[in-house]
């Protein structure tokens, strides 16, 4: 027996909350499908020590916002879930939890959907896609070469220092993962060879107050991904907020004993071998970082802000050069570990309308498909810097119900 809805939301994350709270909004009949639990990659994916990347002022969802006492402060990542929950019950969202979808058709005998799950099948007029930003962990092909004694992780699973065997750790890629992962080990006092991938890295606090303010104040979330030519975005940008935040900057990882190499080429022999970009790759860092101050000052002169200027002794001296490394034997270096922070890729396999690019990736302009009635949310730079963010997936959200409701 099928389960009829006018609209099936496939996942229980911020982003389909986001989109219960708008569909409600609209009086319009749904139900959300959630694979494990309401806000399952915040609550069970992340390592121990993460902390939201924004100040907790930021944390809001549509008709709902932070209303502690630590508004300056950065959430760990389980009391970001708990956020999520709690809109959850706010907003009394219609969410199944433990009903994973396998499979996402059209019905050949009319313009419904089939939704196909653990334990139901599900009939739907709509459907939105909001199954989050990161969904299966990205592993180089290489990874296989590794010799099996060397303990390999992705980032998805790592939870602390003390699940990896003893020895040092090797850290691929230095996006928001890797740079913290790394630092964590280091802290710990492991030995740590990091191997950078291209980033950029802000002040977590300029002139007296938090990036995020600077980003809104700058526009920066605002920006369309059609501005950018073939709607390619920009290079990650790297902050924490671990230990009340701090700039992220691997120059500083090397003064702390940490070792840097280049992009990791490939592996043979019980060896490693490394690209000798390791230099570059900061140096372009840190113009990101230099444009971003210029940048806010740009801003504040624009606006009048009436903001402190910087001291002289927050300007960072000389950088620490990169010596290249070309390779590593894993022997030798004593490598137990391997923790790769390699990113994710698309995961959509159980949906079976063709509606993706070659590279996996649904195709969408703000969440819309050529498919009649079938949208995505949520997904990383899916309209703007913000789409895949906390705070502002209830605007595209908003968006696709104003799309359902013109559409009829």
């Amino acid at each position: 027996m099928q389960n009829l809805h006018d609209t099936v939301v496939i996942g229980g994350g911020q982003s389909g909350m986001a989109m219960s709270y708008h569909l409600r909004k609209c009086n319009r009949e749904h139900v959300v499908l959630e694979r494990k639990r309401v806000a399952e990659r915040w609550l069970g994916e992340r390592w121990d020590s993460l902390r939201f990347q924004f100040p907790n002022w930021s944390l809001r969802l549509p008709g709902f916002e932070y209303d502690g006492d630590s508004p300056d402060a950065f959430a760990h990542h389980r009391d970001v879930g708990k956020f999520v929950e709690d809109y959850a019950k706010f907003i009394d969202a219609p969410v199944r939890c433990g009903t994973e979808v396998s499979l996402l058709r059209r019905d050949r005998h009319s313009d419904r959907f089939l939704i196909k799950t653990n334990d139901s099948l599900f009939s739907a007029s709509r459907v939105v896609v909001a199954t989050g930003p990161f969904q299966r962990p990205s592993l180089p092909a290489w990874s296989r070469d590794l010799p099996p004694h060397v303990y390999q992780v992705h980032a998805s699973d790592y939870r602390n220092p003390e699940q990896l065997p003893p020895g040092a750790v090797l850290v691929v890629g230095s996006g928001a993962s890797g740079c913290q992962i790394a630092d964590e080990l280091n802290v710990d006092g492991r030995v740590v060879y990091f191997s950078v991938s291209a980033h950029r890295r802000v002040p977590r606090r300029y002139r007296d107050r938090d990036n995020f303010w600077w980003f809104m104040s700058m526009g920066r979330f605002d920006v369309p991904i059609n501005s950018f030519p073939g709607r390619k975005y920009p290079t990650t940008t790297v902050i924490t907020g671990v230990n009340g935040g701090y700039d992220v900057d691997v120059r500083r990882f090397i003064l702390k004993g940490g070792v840097v190499l280049g992009r990791l080429e490939g592996v043979a022999g019980g060896k490693l071998y490394f690209n000798d970009d390791a230099e570059y790759v900061l140096t372009e860092a840190d113009r990101a970082y230099s444009d971003f101050k210029h940048a806010a000052d740009e801003c504040a002169k624009a606006k009048s802000l009436d903001l402190p200027v910087e001291d002289a002794k927050d300007t960072p001296g000389r950088p620490v050069p990169v010596l290249p490394i070309p390779n590593l034997d894993l022997k030798t270096a004593n490598i137990g570990s391997v923790v790769w922070c390699t990113g994710y890729t698309f995961d959509f396999g159980w949906l079976d309308i063709p509606v993706f690019d070659e590279g996996g990736a649904p195709i969408q302009e703000r969440g819309v498909t050529n498919c009649p009635n079938l949208y995505f949310l949520g997904l990383h730079w899916m309209h703007t810097f913000k789409s895949g963010l906390l705070f502002g997936v209830g605007e595209d959200a908003a968006y696709i119900a104003d799309h359902m409701a013109e559409a009829g």
